[in-house]
């Protein structure tokens, strides 16, 4: 049986704690379970849409941080 990966916010309303979770989830399950076609296209859109919200993020907290050097 396959665990499911639910995300229940949108991508933009998350934490970077809260993202990164999720993607280690999706990571988690598309290594290790099988999953149809279209399962894993949807869980892979979803990983590169956290993975873009990560790295958004951390660039946020780089800025703040030069700035208050």
């Amino acid at each position: 049986m396959t665990k499911a990966v639910k995300s229940t916010k949108p991508t933009a309303h998350l934490s970077y704690e809260e993202a990164l979770r999720e993607l280690e989830e999706i990571l988690t399950v598309l290594e290790n379970e099988a999953q149809s076609l279209e399962e894993s296209m949807r869980l892979f859109e979803r990983g590169k849409d956290l993975l873009q919200h990560c790295q958004k993020l951390l660039n946020q907290a780089e800025l703040r941080v030069r700035i208050l050097e």
